[in-house]
């Protein structure tokens, strides 16, 4: 078993910390005035602002309307109705406020090859009034549960990562007709129809490659999305390279078989459609692969520092051929990802060109995790899962509200790291 020489380094993981609100307030002022005309009336302003602050307070234990309210801002019924209809049912368009987002994101860590991360999140729910919630699995908690699930694209280059743009999934129950009064309750809009949550994830690549202003090159994501080959296909299409875990059932084909179209009998309608020739073989299952290779074709790589020592892993890539409608499809890599100590595998389809060196696709094998990282400190430091309201609208607004402190935190780092690195120097 060969070592590589260093480590495949991927990204840092960022301790943020939020520092006392008051030595915020500056920068938090510079900062949100990129945004504030994008929030429309005056009095909008001063709510987003006023929101991100308590978002940021350190102070306080739970991160909804009322604590905020009362700790820092006039503590009377009419400040908080006001503050929650801001939220709740507030005008402003949160996909204006997400593009002029992604244009900051790319001046603080774009890079060519950055990579865009697609990933769910769940959030567990008591009622049944907030839109969207329904019993199904929830993430966080491991197990199916009262929850809403949200999907999210997040970003990562080697200088940090943060979130770039967020859906509320709605089941397709709440599009029937026993939920009408439910949907008018929470606000949700009347031409939403069922998207599935691949598609919901399609939806947010699509805008932001069309944006134009951010920069990436890799699309990365778990296997709820890798199997889906219609969003693997739509990816190719945009001219962005996937990385995506797949089931331990995927099929490929490790030589490309031979297709042609069957001899006409003479009765019938004329095929047209290839198939296999008689005597290819069928696809082979990846798992199946994996257990066929030899020793020599697998090498161990450290994917990066962790807290309790290196974290290494055996790699082996592979071009194949994919499936689509059970005949070969594009070339691709199938990479293979084996833990040291369970031996335990993980299975990876990617498109990238055939010259690209494995380091890089095990580089690229640990750029996913960033997205966890975000979903761990926003939901304990910034309040995402705190909040109160039910609508549609209030839901992605907070959740628009979150990713602007978020980034904002970054941005601080970015910037505390560049005044480091130049005293250093002097």
């Amino acid at each position: 078993m060969e070592v590589s020489p260093q480590a495949i380094q991927t990204v840092d993981h960022l301790e943020l910390i939020v520092p006392d609100v008051t030595e915020l307030m500056k920068p938090l002022k510079e900062y949100h005035a990129i945004y504030a005309p994008l929030f429309g009336r005056p009095e909008h302003h001063e709510h987003s602002e006023f929101y991100m602050k308590g978002l940021l307070s350190p102070e306080l234990e739970r991160k909804s309307i009322e604590p905020m309210v009362l700790h820092l801002k006039d503590p009377t019924d009419k400040a908080v109705r006001a503050v929650q209809q801001f939220i709740g049912e507030g005008s402003w368009k949160d996909d204006r406020i997400r593009r002029r987002h992604w244009k900051e994101v790319d001046t603080t860590l774009g890079e060519n090859d950055g990579v865009m991360i697609v990933d769910g999140s769940d959030f567990p729910k008591q009622g049944i009034h907030s839109a969207g919630v329904t019993r199904q699995y929830c993430g966080q908690l491991g197990k199916r549960a009262n929850c809403q699930s949200g999907v999210f694209i997040g970003y990562t280059s080697s200088k940090g990562y943060t979130l770039l743009d967020t859906r509320l999934y709605i089941p397709e129950v709440w599009l029937s007709e026993a939920y009408e009064e439910r949907r008018k309750k929470c606000r949700i809009p009347e031409d939403t129809r069922f998207q599935t949550k691949n598609e919901l994830a399609w939806e947010m690549i699509e805008a932001i490659t069309h944006e134009k202003v951010l920069r990436f090159r890799w699309v990365v994501g778990d296997e709820a999305f890798g199997c889906d080959t219609c969003l693997l296909d739509r990816i190719a299409g945009l001219g962005h390279w996937y990385f995506m875990e797949v089931p331990i059932n995927t099929q490929v084909w490790l030589h490309r078989p031979q297709t042609a179209i069957p001899t006409w009998s003479g009765r019938g309608c004329k095929p047209k459609v290839p198939g296999l020739l008689e005597g290819e073989p069928p696809p082979e299952r990846v798992d199946s692969i994996a257990r066929s290779l030899s020793s020599d074709r697998w090498s161990r790589h450290t994917i990066k520092e962790g807290a309790k020592g290196p974290i290494v892993a055996d790699f082996a890539a592979l071009r194949v051929s994919n499936v689509r409608k059970r005949l070969p499809g594009s070339e691709v890599w199938l990479i293979l990802r084996r833990d040291v100590t369970t031996e335990q595998a993980k299975f990876y389809l990617s498109n990238a060109p055939a010259e690209t060196e494995l380091a890089t696709l095990v580089k690229i094998s640990g750029m996913r995790w960033p997205i966890e990282i975000c979903f761990e400190d926003s939901k304990q430091m910034l309040g995402m899962g705190d909040y109160e309201v039910r609508s549609w609208v209030g839901w992605h607004h907070h959740m628009t509200l979150c990713m602007l402190s978020h980034y904002f935190l970054v941005r601080l780092q970015q910037q505390f790291k560049k005044n480091t690195d130049r005293k250093s120097v002097v």
